[in-house]
C-alpha cells in the first residue's frame, strides 16, 4: 500500500535537538535513537487528547523500546500562557503515567518548528537511518475509550519498519490540541 503523505514530510531527515528532560538529563536525537528506528512524540500535560492516550502511549513505547525502537516525547507548549505545561508539571505527568522514555521540554519551540509539529499528540516515526516513515496518530482514539478493534497504528508501523518493511497502511493525520505558540514579541 502507498503511504498517505498528507503532511509532505515523509522522507525528511530527523531534525537534531538537545533538550532537557524530566529525568534530569539532556538528550539529543542520537541519545534516544533505537537500533531499528525511533519515535518522537509531541505531547503536553493539559490536552484531553494526550491525557486519553498517555497510558496507551507509555505501554506502546515500552513494547517498541523492547523491540529496538527508541522513543521520546517533547513538550513545546508555551508554559507562560499554559502553566499546566510547565517543566515541574511535566515531571509530575511523566511520573503519573510511568513514562519509561525521556520527556523533554522545547522551551524555545525551535524543535517543534523544525519538525513542523502542529498538535498534541503527534507522532513521528523514523527508520534506522533517521528518515521519516510514519507521521500521524497513535491510534484512532480521541478523548474517550478506544474501540476494542482499533488498529495500533504507531506500533504496527514501527514494527514493520523494525523488520525492514514499509508501513503497511495509509497513515492518518494526528488530531488533538494545537501547540500553544509563544506570542511574537
Amino acid at each position: 500500500m502507498a503511504i498517505n503523505n498528507v503532511s509532505g514530510l515523509i522522507g525528511m531527515s530527523a531534525p537534531e535537538f538537545r533538550l532537557p528532560a524530566t529525568d534530569g538529563n539532556t538528550y539529543t536525537f542520537a541519545d534516544v535513537k533505537g537500533e531499528k528506528g525511533t519515535v518522537i512524540a509531541f505531547i503536553c500535560n493539559h490536552c484531553p487528547y494526550v491525557k486519553a492516550v498517555a497510558g496507551r502511549m507509555a505501554q506502546d513505547a515500552r513494547a517498541l523500546m523492547a523491540e529496538g525502537i527508541g522513543f521520546a516525547a517533547i513538550c513545546s507548549n508555551d508554559a507562560t500562557s499554559h502553566p499546566a505545561d510547565s517543566f515541574d508539571n511535566m515531571k509530575r505527568f511523566a511520573e503519573e503515567h510511568d513514562f519509561g522514555f525521556p520527556y523533554m521540554q522545547d522551551e524555545t519551540q525551535d524543535i517543534a518548528k523544525a519538525y513542523d509539529a502542529a498538535c498534541t499528540p503527534e507522532f513521528y516515526g523514523f527508520d534506522s537511518g533517521g528518515k521519516l516513515v510514519y507521521h500521524g496518530r497513535l491510534d484512532e482514539g480521541r478523548t474517550g475509550p478506544i474501540p476494542d478493534d482499533a488498529r495500533r497504528e504507531l506500533v504496527e508501523a514501527m514494527r514493520a519498519v523494525g523488520e525492514g518493511r514499509a508501513v503497511p497502511f495509509e497513515q492518518s493525520s494526528a488530531m488533538g490540541c494545537g501547540i500553544k505558540w509563544k506570542q511574537a514579541s
